[in-house]
Protein backbone atom coordinates (compact mmCIF):
# COMPACT_ATOMS: atom_id res chain seq x y z
CA UNK A 1 0.00 0.00 0.00
CA UNK A 2 3.01 2.31 0.39
CA UNK A 3 3.06 5.45 -1.75
CA UNK A 4 6.02 6.03 -4.02
CA UNK A 5 6.62 9.64 -5.08
CA UNK A 6 6.90 10.09 -8.85
CA UNK A 7 7.27 13.88 -8.98
CA UNK A 8 7.06 17.04 -6.89
CA UNK A 9 6.87 20.68 -8.04
CA UNK A 10 6.39 23.83 -6.00
CA UNK A 11 3.26 25.73 -6.97
CA UNK A 12 1.66 28.76 -5.23
CA UNK A 13 3.68 28.05 -2.11
CA UNK A 14 2.52 24.45 -1.91
CA UNK A 15 3.64 21.25 -3.60
CA UNK A 16 2.06 19.47 -6.56
CA UNK A 17 3.04 15.85 -6.19
CA UNK A 18 2.28 12.66 -8.08
CA UNK A 19 2.39 9.30 -6.33
CA UNK A 20 2.15 5.68 -7.42
CA UNK A 21 0.99 2.71 -5.36
CA UNK A 22 -0.17 -0.88 -5.72
CA UNK A 23 -3.96 -0.79 -5.48
CA UNK A 24 -5.71 -3.55 -3.57
CA UNK A 25 -9.10 -2.80 -5.19
CA UNK A 26 -7.80 -2.53 -8.77
CA UNK A 27 -5.01 -5.16 -8.59
CA UNK A 28 -2.60 -2.89 -10.45
CA UNK A 29 -0.35 0.13 -10.01
CA UNK A 30 -2.24 3.44 -9.82
CA UNK A 31 -1.11 7.04 -9.98
CA UNK A 32 -2.74 9.92 -8.15
CA UNK A 33 -1.87 13.60 -8.05
CA UNK A 34 -1.86 15.26 -4.62
CA UNK A 35 -1.57 19.02 -4.03
CA UNK A 36 -0.40 20.02 -0.56
CA UNK A 37 -1.11 23.71 0.17
CA UNK A 38 1.28 25.75 2.34
CA UNK A 39 -1.12 25.27 5.27
CA UNK A 40 -0.38 21.52 5.25
CA UNK A 41 3.08 22.26 6.66
CA UNK A 42 1.61 23.38 9.97
CA UNK A 43 -1.67 21.49 10.40
CA UNK A 44 -4.37 19.21 9.06
CA UNK A 45 -6.26 20.39 6.00
CA UNK A 46 -9.58 19.41 4.43
CA UNK A 47 -9.30 17.29 1.27
CA UNK A 48 -11.06 17.79 -2.05
CA UNK A 49 -11.20 14.91 -4.55
CA UNK A 50 -11.28 15.62 -8.29
CA UNK A 51 -12.56 12.96 -10.71
CA UNK A 52 -11.57 13.43 -14.36
CA UNK A 53 -13.42 12.59 -17.55
CA UNK A 54 -13.04 10.12 -20.40
CA UNK A 55 -9.48 9.48 -21.70
CA UNK A 56 -7.88 11.49 -18.87
CA UNK A 57 -5.05 10.48 -16.54
CA UNK A 58 -4.06 12.11 -13.26
CA UNK A 59 -2.19 14.71 -15.34
CA UNK A 60 -4.99 16.54 -17.18
CA UNK A 61 -6.50 18.35 -14.23
CA UNK A 62 -3.23 19.36 -12.59
CA UNK A 63 -1.73 20.75 -15.81
CA UNK A 64 -4.77 22.39 -17.43
CA UNK A 65 -7.33 23.59 -14.88
CA UNK A 66 -5.32 26.26 -13.05
CA UNK A 67 -6.78 25.25 -9.69
CA UNK A 68 -3.62 25.67 -7.59
CA UNK A 69 -3.95 29.31 -6.57
CA UNK A 70 -7.46 28.87 -5.16
CA UNK A 71 -6.53 25.60 -3.42
CA UNK A 72 -3.46 27.27 -1.92
CA UNK A 73 -5.42 30.29 -0.69
CA UNK A 74 -8.21 28.18 0.86
CA UNK A 75 -5.82 25.62 2.37
CA UNK A 76 -7.23 22.57 0.61
CA UNK A 77 -5.41 19.35 -0.18
CA UNK A 78 -6.58 18.33 -3.66
CA UNK A 79 -6.37 14.71 -4.85
CA UNK A 80 -6.81 13.73 -8.52
CA UNK A 81 -6.59 10.00 -9.33
CA UNK A 82 -6.35 8.33 -12.73
CA UNK A 83 -9.69 7.45 -14.37
CA UNK A 84 -9.23 3.67 -14.69
CA UNK A 85 -6.85 0.80 -14.06
CA UNK A 86 -4.07 1.30 -16.57
CA UNK A 87 -0.93 -0.65 -15.77
CA UNK A 88 -0.69 -4.34 -16.57
CA UNK A 89 -4.31 -5.54 -16.37
CA UNK A 90 -4.07 -6.98 -19.90
CA UNK A 91 -7.83 -7.33 -20.33
CA UNK A 92 -8.95 -8.25 -23.83
CA UNK A 93 -10.56 -5.20 -25.44
CA UNK A 94 -9.56 -2.60 -22.83
CA UNK A 95 -7.66 -0.55 -25.42
CA UNK A 96 -10.22 -0.89 -28.23
CA UNK A 97 -12.19 2.34 -27.72
CA UNK A 98 -11.79 5.70 -26.01
CA UNK A 99 -15.11 5.57 -24.15
CA UNK A 100 -14.78 2.12 -22.56
CA UNK A 101 -11.93 0.31 -20.81
CA UNK A 102 -8.67 2.21 -20.28
CA UNK A 103 -9.32 5.85 -19.34
CA UNK A 104 -13.03 5.14 -18.98
CA UNK A 105 -13.66 3.39 -15.67
CA UNK A 106 -16.96 5.27 -15.15
CA UNK A 107 -16.51 5.11 -11.36
CA UNK A 108 -18.44 1.85 -11.04
CA UNK A 109 -17.56 -1.51 -9.48
CA UNK A 110 -17.81 -3.87 -12.45
CA UNK A 111 -19.69 -7.14 -12.05
CA UNK A 112 -19.08 -8.68 -15.49
CA UNK A 113 -16.45 -11.45 -15.45
CA UNK A 114 -13.91 -9.81 -17.73
CA UNK A 115 -13.84 -6.53 -15.78
CA UNK A 116 -14.82 -7.29 -12.18
CA UNK A 117 -11.30 -8.05 -10.90
CA UNK A 118 -9.74 -4.73 -11.87
CA UNK A 119 -12.48 -2.24 -12.75
CA UNK A 120 -13.56 -1.26 -9.24
CA UNK A 121 -13.15 2.50 -9.50
CA UNK A 122 -16.12 3.27 -7.25
CA UNK A 123 -14.59 1.40 -4.30
CA UNK A 124 -11.19 2.82 -5.15
CA UNK A 125 -12.23 6.48 -5.03
CA UNK A 126 -14.66 6.18 -2.09
CA UNK A 127 -12.72 3.77 0.15
CA UNK A 128 -9.16 2.76 -0.74
CA UNK A 129 -7.85 6.12 -1.96
CA UNK A 130 -9.30 8.20 0.93
CA UNK A 131 -7.87 5.69 3.44
CA UNK A 132 -4.48 5.97 1.78
CA UNK A 133 -4.61 9.78 1.74
CA UNK A 134 -5.77 9.92 5.38
CA UNK A 135 -2.90 7.65 6.45
CA UNK A 136 -0.21 9.41 4.40
CA UNK A 137 -0.91 13.17 4.54
CA UNK A 138 -1.90 15.88 7.05
CA UNK A 139 -5.62 15.81 6.25
CA UNK A 140 -8.75 15.88 8.36
CA UNK A 141 -10.69 12.72 7.40
CA UNK A 142 -13.94 14.30 8.62
CA UNK A 143 -13.70 17.12 6.07
CA UNK A 144 -13.80 15.88 2.49
CA UNK A 145 -15.63 16.94 -0.66
CA UNK A 146 -15.74 15.77 -4.27
CA UNK A 147 -16.00 17.34 -7.73
CA UNK A 148 -15.32 16.35 -11.32
CA UNK A 149 -15.83 16.84 -15.06
CA UNK A 150 -17.97 14.94 -17.57
CA UNK A 151 -17.62 11.21 -16.69
CA UNK A 152 -15.93 12.46 -13.51
CA UNK A 153 -18.81 14.85 -12.83
CA UNK A 154 -21.03 11.75 -12.96
CA UNK A 155 -18.55 10.11 -10.57
CA UNK A 156 -18.64 13.02 -8.13
CA UNK A 157 -22.43 13.16 -8.07
CA UNK A 158 -22.87 9.42 -7.48
CA UNK A 159 -20.17 9.33 -4.78
CA UNK A 160 -21.99 12.07 -2.86
CA UNK A 161 -25.48 10.68 -3.44
CA UNK A 162 -24.54 7.09 -2.52
CA UNK A 163 -22.84 8.18 0.71
CA UNK A 164 -25.01 10.72 2.56
CA UNK A 165 -22.92 12.73 5.00
CA UNK A 166 -19.54 11.45 3.76
CA UNK A 167 -18.83 14.50 1.59
CA UNK A 168 -19.40 18.04 2.83
CA UNK A 169 -20.20 19.32 -0.69
CA UNK A 170 -20.22 18.27 -4.33
CA UNK A 171 -19.86 20.07 -7.65
CA UNK A 172 -19.47 19.19 -11.31
CA UNK A 173 -18.55 20.57 -14.70
CA UNK A 174 -20.72 19.23 -17.55
CA UNK A 175 -21.53 15.94 -15.79
CA UNK A 176 -23.21 12.88 -17.31
CA UNK A 177 -26.35 13.33 -15.23
CA UNK A 178 -28.47 10.41 -16.42
CA UNK A 179 -26.11 7.80 -17.94
CA UNK A 180 -28.75 5.05 -18.14
CA UNK A 181 -30.30 7.11 -20.95
CA UNK A 182 -27.22 8.21 -22.92
CA UNK A 183 -24.98 6.34 -25.38
CA UNK A 184 -21.79 6.57 -23.32
CA UNK A 185 -23.60 5.33 -20.23
CA UNK A 186 -25.41 2.49 -21.98
CA UNK A 187 -22.16 1.24 -23.54
CA UNK A 188 -20.19 1.43 -20.28
CA UNK A 189 -22.89 0.02 -18.04
CA UNK A 190 -23.63 -2.87 -20.38
CA UNK A 191 -19.93 -3.72 -20.52
CA UNK A 192 -19.17 -3.38 -16.83
CA UNK A 193 -22.52 -4.25 -15.18
CA UNK A 194 -24.32 -6.46 -17.72
CA UNK A 195 -27.69 -6.10 -19.39
CA UNK A 196 -29.88 -5.90 -16.26
CA UNK A 197 -30.69 -2.19 -16.35
CA UNK A 198 -31.91 -2.13 -12.74
CA UNK A 199 -28.25 -2.56 -11.72
CA UNK A 200 -27.32 0.51 -13.75
CA UNK A 201 -29.54 2.76 -11.63
CA UNK A 202 -27.21 2.35 -8.62
CA UNK A 203 -24.68 4.42 -10.59
CA UNK A 204 -26.98 7.04 -12.10
CA UNK A 205 -27.24 10.43 -10.36
CA UNK A 206 -30.77 11.14 -11.57
CA UNK A 207 -31.99 7.76 -10.31
CA UNK A 208 -30.10 8.10 -7.01
CA UNK A 209 -31.53 11.54 -6.27
CA UNK A 210 -35.03 10.06 -6.30
CA UNK A 211 -34.23 7.87 -3.28
CA UNK A 212 -31.74 10.20 -1.56
CA UNK A 213 -32.58 10.33 2.15
CA UNK A 214 -32.24 14.08 2.42
CA UNK A 215 -29.01 14.62 4.35
CA UNK A 216 -27.93 18.20 3.59
CA UNK A 217 -26.10 18.42 0.27
CA UNK A 218 -25.44 21.59 -1.69
CA UNK A 219 -24.79 20.86 -5.38
CA UNK A 220 -23.14 23.24 -7.87
CA UNK A 221 -23.11 22.41 -11.59
CA UNK A 222 -21.59 24.46 -14.40
CA UNK A 223 -22.51 23.55 -17.97
CA UNK A 224 -21.23 25.18 -21.16
CA UNK A 225 -24.08 26.19 -23.49
CA UNK A 226 -21.97 25.41 -26.60
CA UNK A 227 -20.99 21.96 -25.30
CA UNK A 228 -21.32 19.52 -28.22
CA UNK A 229 -22.11 16.67 -25.82
CA UNK A 230 -25.00 18.65 -24.31
CA UNK A 231 -26.66 19.09 -27.70
CA UNK A 232 -25.82 15.46 -28.54
CA UNK A 233 -27.86 14.17 -25.58
CA UNK A 234 -24.98 12.68 -23.58
CA UNK A 235 -25.25 14.89 -20.48
CA UNK A 236 -29.01 15.31 -19.81
CA UNK A 237 -28.80 17.86 -16.96
CA UNK A 238 -32.51 18.75 -17.21
CA UNK A 239 -33.45 15.27 -15.98
CA UNK A 240 -31.22 15.64 -12.93
CA UNK A 241 -32.46 19.15 -12.11
CA UNK A 242 -36.08 17.97 -12.34
CA UNK A 243 -35.35 15.09 -9.94
CA UNK A 244 -33.57 17.44 -7.49
CA UNK A 245 -36.42 19.94 -7.64
CA UNK A 246 -38.94 17.20 -6.87
CA UNK A 247 -36.89 16.04 -3.85
CA UNK A 248 -36.20 19.64 -2.74
CA UNK A 249 -32.45 19.08 -2.95
CA UNK A 250 -30.67 22.41 -3.52
CA UNK A 251 -28.84 22.52 -6.84
CA UNK A 252 -27.30 25.59 -8.43
CA UNK A 253 -27.16 24.97 -12.18
CA UNK A 254 -25.36 27.57 -14.29
CA UNK A 255 -25.62 27.41 -18.07
CA UNK A 256 -22.56 29.32 -19.26
CA UNK A 257 -23.05 31.18 -22.52
CA UNK A 258 -20.46 30.42 -25.22
CA UNK A 259 -18.48 27.77 -23.32
CA UNK A 260 -17.77 24.24 -24.56
CA UNK A 261 -16.75 20.95 -22.87
CA UNK A 262 -13.03 21.71 -22.64
CA UNK A 263 -10.53 22.56 -19.92
CA UNK A 264 -10.77 26.22 -21.03
CA UNK A 265 -14.31 26.09 -19.63
CA UNK A 266 -13.13 24.37 -16.43
CA UNK A 267 -10.27 26.86 -15.94
CA UNK A 268 -12.72 29.77 -16.23
CA UNK A 269 -14.91 28.63 -13.34
CA UNK A 270 -12.59 26.46 -11.23
CA UNK A 271 -12.08 29.16 -8.58
CA UNK A 272 -15.86 29.36 -8.06
CA UNK A 273 -15.97 25.62 -7.44
CA UNK A 274 -13.04 25.67 -4.99
CA UNK A 275 -14.80 28.52 -3.14
CA UNK A 276 -18.01 26.48 -3.07
CA UNK A 277 -16.21 23.59 -1.39
CA UNK A 278 -14.10 25.77 0.91
CA UNK A 279 -17.29 27.30 2.31
CA UNK A 280 -18.25 23.87 3.69
CA UNK A 281 -14.80 22.38 4.26
CA UNK A 282 -13.53 25.36 6.26
CA UNK A 283 -16.79 26.02 8.11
Amino acid sequence: MALKQVSSSKCFGGLQKVFEHDSVELKCKMKSAVYLPPKAETGKCPVLYWLSGLTCTEQNFISKSGYHQAASEHGLVVVAPDTSPRHGCNIKGEEDSWDFGTGAGFYVDATEDLWKTNYRMYSYVTKELPQLINDSFPVDPQRMSVFGHSMGGHGALICALKNPGKYKSVSAFAPLCNPVLCRWGKKAFTGYLGTDQSKWEAYDATCLVKSYPGSQLDILIDQGKEDEFLSDGQLLPDNFIAACTEKKIPVVFRLQEGYDHSYYFIATFIADHIRHHAKYLNA
